[in-house]
């Protein structure tokens, strides 16, 4: 079993503690490039680098006088630097020590993101190779369908999580600018220069343009990622509670030692972390839908968007990390149980080959018409009667005079079944590099 793993290295980084220490970080880089053109002398910048630090608690205490977070924050630091202090902060705005700061943070979960996918998509991989050719039924409208295998259901969630992947390094790359731009992003007190050489030394790209804030929709962009990383965690999810329940039970969540699931009920095993998986991707969407209503500000800026932002991006990244590391354990230790799978093929009486056997008459030379209500004619009386589709079909004279007993005896064997199908997935897999 792969280890449970604390969500706190993605937590660690929206604490008040990490926020400040990147303000701090932005502060000190902007001193130095202002120093690298000139505008501040060396032994300031001496100074600050060695005296400057913060305290979380004295800096809400200042705060709940001042109701400013970053005055709270800059008369802190300039408390333990001194005269000095007076070049911190110099042709900045609070947006662009917030803006760039949160940039900064999200940029760092996503890190963390994206590794978690690639470990989930190791995991699913070999799941998906351990069952490439376990038989199990097709269902669409979760009625039988046609015969497919457990691996390809794998695969099919290995490759949408390889878009989740690439979808997250983009998300990652617009969210990782910075903006050292002044008031409404004209830079009236700084310049180009010095907000790029800002951002080179904290590892982001300037924005191109910016008003106070850096714009909205990169931050829905992240955020909408977010909800379909989730959301797809949710489909796999809810695919392996409708595989768990009774009537099917093809897979089983693993049931630990000494686990209960129920007060009431000892026979109970029950989906919970899938379902528990379900219910976080609700939370993970809703909070796009908030993103996305951040776009839309006043002017060059309004503050609407940050108590929203407050809640949504801790939220919203380590609500993600716990899916996919809950997920991730979850698959790897799945139980998959094949005998029933095959047992769930005879409930349908071998309906599942009723295609095959239209495509087998067309072939004869029937219209599709003809062919679909023969074979339609007899998977009714199939359903109504319990009865297999074969037994049927060879006792209906008008097919019989189309195609030979011995014709139907192979169409409707398990092992031609199986080697087409073998072919498809071999097919399938190594189109998917699998």
């Amino acid at each position: 079993m792969i280890p449970r793993y604390s969500p706190k290295d993605i937590s660690a980084i929206w604490t008040d503690d990490a926020k400040f220490e990147r303000w701090l970080q932005l502060e000190i880089a902007a001193v130095e490039a202002r120093m690298e053109a000139g505008l501040v002398p060396a032994d300031a910048l001496a100074t600050i680098r060695e005296k400057a630090k913060f305290n979380v608690e004295e800096i809400l205490v200042i705060e709940n006088e001042t109701k400013h977070d970053v005055i709270a924050f800059l008369t802190n630091v300039a408390g333990y630097v001194g005269p000095d202090s007076r070049y911190i902060h110099e042709g900045l705005t609070s947006s662009d020590v917030v803006d760039t700061c949160l940039a900064m943070q999200m940029r760092d979960a996503g890190k963390i993101i994206v590794r978690e996918i690639e470990l989930l998509i190791e995991v699913i991989a070999k799941r998906a190779v351990e069952h490439k050719y376990t038989l199990q039924m097709g269902r669409t409208h979760g009625i039988h369908a046609e015969p497919t295998t457990f691996g390809l259901k794998l695969l099919l969630w290995h490759e949408e999580m390889k878009r989740n992947l690439e979808r997250m390094k983009r998300a990652q790359e617009t969210i990782s600018v910075g903006k050292i731009s002044g008031a409404v992003g004209t830079y009236q007190h700084l310049s180009p220069e010095i907000e790029a050489a800002v951002c080179r030394k904290l590892d982001l790209t300037p924005s191109p343009i910016s008003t106070q804030i850096l714009q909205r929709d990169r931050h829905a962009e992240y955020a909408t990622t977010l909800a379909i990383i989730a959301s797809s965690i949710e489909k796999f999810s809810v695919e392996l509670r409708h595989l768990q329940r009774t009537e099917v039970r093809e897979t089983e969540e693993f049931f630990s030692k000494g686990q209960k699931g129920s007060s009431a009920m000892p026979h109970k095993r029950n989906p919970i972390t899938f379902e528990r998986l379900t219910g976080l991707a609700r939370v993970v969407r809703s909070n796009s839908i908030a993103a996305m209503e951040n776009v839309a500000l006043w002017h060059e800026r309004d503050i609407s968007h940050s108590s929203v932002e407050r809640v949504i991006m801790p939220d919203s990244t380590i609500a993600v990390v716990y899916m996919l590391r809950t997920f991730r354990d979850s698959i790897d230790t799945l139980l998959v149980y094949p005998e029933r799978m095959e047992q769930n093929f005879d409930t349908s009486y071998g309906l599942t080959l009723s295609q095959t056997l239209l495509l087998a008459l067309t072939g004869k030379g029937l219209t599709r018409e003809d062919a679909y209500r023969l074979v339609q004619r007899n998977a009714m009386k199939s359903w109504e009667e319990k009865v297999q589709l074969k037994e049927l079909v060879l006792q209906d004279k008008e097919i019989l005079a189309h195609i030979s007993e011995n014709e139907i005896a192979e169409l409707f064997s398990p092992a031609t079944t199986q080697q087409k199908l073998k072919r498809s997935v071999d097919t399938i897999f190594s189109r998917n590099g699998l």
